[in-house]
Parts: structure tokens; C-alpha cells; sequence
């Protein structure tokens, strides 16, 4: 069984959490397109969805899913993403496609957020999937000089303009022991938008699709789990 494979698992899981009646928040990502395929299947179930990026409200109007502006509500009741990363801590690296602010919005307005992903993506410690920061442009040569003070190498994303207007840098070369200080740190550097650790916002849930099918693993259990440690 194949990546894809396993990503079309946890897509179709997700499915497990979406309610009738509700607007629900996608992601951006390969895997989210399978749970966009997913979620046409209960299209007639659910009020529609809000987007994090173009090519994600693209593919869910593709598929007959009414698409409703962010702007227009004050929290959500579910949001369905997937991660480059993500820990023990259901902390994770996210911007790989480049929509990492308008995800994080999103996340943070969900009561839930559901994090599908494959076996590969869960990982000790962050950092080996290179961190995305979205930044404003008049701000890369400073903050480039600001990721290796704090032991990156940073490379901008050439020829890439987010979904506002802004541009990225990768940062290689981290080992990110606490992702919420080092998102507390990056994000109060003058000219970021948003970094992509999501410490402050992590996944309630996380499905994984294995070869063995879908291992779960909620906030809760995990966070008794390492109490007991």
C-alpha cells in the first residue's frame, strides 16, 4: 500500500467527524484533496465550507461544495487539515503548500481541528521538514539574518506569492525542542505574517493511515499519557 493510499484512509475518516447541519473548515494539501472528495459525498449533509487557499476552494467548488467567506463567522465548528510534521504533542509543522497563515487562522477559530495524515509524517522532533515563514517582502533580509541567529539555514521559496500577497522562506537546519517558544519567538520578529509551527493551535485529533488502517489519537488520551511519564 502506497502513500497515496494511506492519505485516502485518514481522508475518509475524517468523514467520522463531520455533523450535519455544519460549515466545515478544509485545509490546503494532497491529503486534504481526498478529503474533499470525501466530504462531496456528504455535500447535501452540510451547510458548505470555508477555505484556507485558492486551490483548495477551487477543487471544493469543483465538487458542488458551497464555499462561504472566514470573515463572515466567529468560530467553526470542525476544521479537517493535514501536517508536513506533527509530534508527541500533536504539535506540527504546517505550510509546505504555502497557505500556512490562512490555515493557522482557520485552526484557531475551529473548536476542533482533526489532523489527517500518513504513518511518515509523525515524527520525536521537529525540524526535519524545512519551517515555512510567510513574511511580508520589504522584510527578507532581515528575517533571513534572524533564522540563522537562531540556528537555521533559510532559503526563500522563488518564483511564490501566497494567497496574500506575501512571500516565504524556508528555514532548514532546525531541531525544534519547544515549538511553542520558538513559535512565540519567530512570530514576534517585525515583518513576519505567521510562522509554521502550530504549538499554541495544535490538533485535537489525529488520524493516521497505516497499513493496518486508522490508528486515532485524541488531545486527552495523550495528554494522560504523558502525565504518567
Amino acid at each position: 500500500m502506497n502513500l497515496n493510499q494511506l492519505k485516502k484512509k485518514a481522508a475518509w475518516a475524517a468523514l467520522d467527524y463531520i455533523y450535519p447541519n455544519t460549515i466545515v473548515g478544509v485545509g490546503t494539501g494532497t491529503t486534504i484533496f481526498y478529503f474533499i472528495e470525501a466530504l462531496s459525498t456528504v455535500k447535501n449533509l452540510i451547510y458548505g465550507a470555508v477555505s484556507s487557499s485558492s486551490s483548495s476552494t477551487s477543487l471544493l467548488k469543483k465538487q458542488g461544495i458551497k464555499v462561504f467567506n472566514l470573515e463572515n463567522f466567529s468560530s467553526l465548528t470542525i476544521y479537517v487539515d493535514s501536517a508536513d510534521e506533527i509530534n508527541n504533542c500533536m504539535q506540527m509543522i504546517k505550510g509546505g503548500g504555502g497557505a500556512l497563515t490562512r490555515e493557522k487562522i482557520i485552526a484557531t477559530m475551529a473548536k476542533k481541528f482533526i489532523c489527517i495524515i500518513d504513518k511518515t509524517k509523525k515524527v520525536n522532533v521537529l525540524g526535519k521538514f524545512p519551517l515555512p515563514v510567510e513574511i511580508i517582502p520589504m522584510a527578507l533580509s532581515y528575517i533571513l539574518q534572524e533564522m540563522v541567529k537562531i540556528g537555521g539555514i533559510p532559503k526563500y521559496r522563488k518564483n511564490f506569492v501566497t494567497d496574500n500577497g506575501n512571500i516565504i522562506i524556508d528555514v532548514y537546519n532546525l531541531y525544534i525542542k519547544d515549538p511553542l517558544s520558538m513559535e512565540k519567538k519567530i512570530n514576534s520578529l517585525p515583518g513576519v505574517v505567521t510562522v509554521g509551527i502550530f504549538a499554541s493551535r495544535s490538533a485535537d485529533v489525529i488520524l493516521v493511515g497505516t497499513r493496518n488502517g486508522i490508528k486515532t489519537i485524541n488531545k486527552k488520551s495523550r495528554l494522560k499519557e504523558i502525565e504518567k511519564h
